[in-house]
């Protein structure tokens, strides 16, 4: 968004925001692997190491994220991947969340009815939906409370297991595979042994929980594309039972 070609959305027909875009991708190419992995296919080693030191890509890893991100821009959408990071951001199975869109949705159904002119309800670039201007009241760091302890946090911690196990408790007579892997920084493992014990909290009994140490793949996020042998045999093993 912060590519002027970017338009506030409105950039098809002209130049689209290229170097977000590659940008965008570079750095989420980074949080696919993990470091040990990154380390092992690139280390230290420069593109070409005949040549003086320069601020353009230089070091093997740099080239490698480079074409990673050129490739992308060629393939996708820069409004689709926003809208769905969003989507991606806003995914919560708590129960206080999943009424609160039954209810918009119940709210907003007549929306759906409709069709939307861009030109003529839209032709700005900004509507009720989907705002793009900052919030009126800036950032300020909240202090805690007076009298509040670590009591209180772990009550409000409590309501929010709670609020999830609401939320996954449809799930209770289905049985669960979860795989966690520990080199993974965009979905890490705690999260997954969360989402196993909260499904046993929700009265789930057949929820077997796996997890890949480093010292089994090291792929990251990308284990579940790349990791054959133990993604793979965990879902088989799973299926089989």
């Amino acid at each position: 968004m912060a590519d002027t070609n970017w338009n506030r959305g409105f950039y098809y027909g002209g130049v689209p925001p290229h170097l977000g875009m590659k940008l965008a991708r570079q750095i989420a190419t980074v949080t696919y692997r993990s470091g040990p992995e990154w380390e092992q296919r690139f280390g230290r080693r420069r593109a070409d190491p005949s040549r003086p030191p320069a601020l353009c890509p230089d070091f093997l890893i740099e080239t490698y994220l480079d074409h990673a991100g050129e490739k992308f821009c060629l393939e996708y959408d820069a409004n689709s991947l926003l809208y769905v990071s969003k989507a991606m951001d806003l995914f919560d199975l708590g129960i206080a969340n999943q009424d609160s869109l039954r209810k918009l949705r119940q709210k907003n159904k007549h929306k759906l009815l409709k069709t939307y002119s861009s030109d003529s309800e839209h032709g700005d670039g900004e509507n009720e939906a989907c705002s793009l201007s900052l919030p009126t009241v800036p950032y300020t760091e909240q202090q805690p409370s007076e009298g509040s302890s670590q009591a209180e946090s772990g009550s409000d911690d409590a309501v929010a297991s709670n609020d999830l196990a609401l939320g996954l408790s449809p799930m209770r007579n289905i049985p669960t595979l979860v795989l966690g892997v520990e080199s993974d920084i965009l979905f890490p493992a705690w999260q997954q042994r969360e989402v196993a014990d909260t499904l046993r909290k929700a009265g789930n009994t057949d929820v077997k929980y796996v997890e890949l140490g480093q010292d089994v793949s090291l792929f990251g996020h990308d284990s579940f594309l790349l990791d054959v042998k133990n993604i793979g045999g965990s879902v088989k093993s799973f299926l089989e039972e």
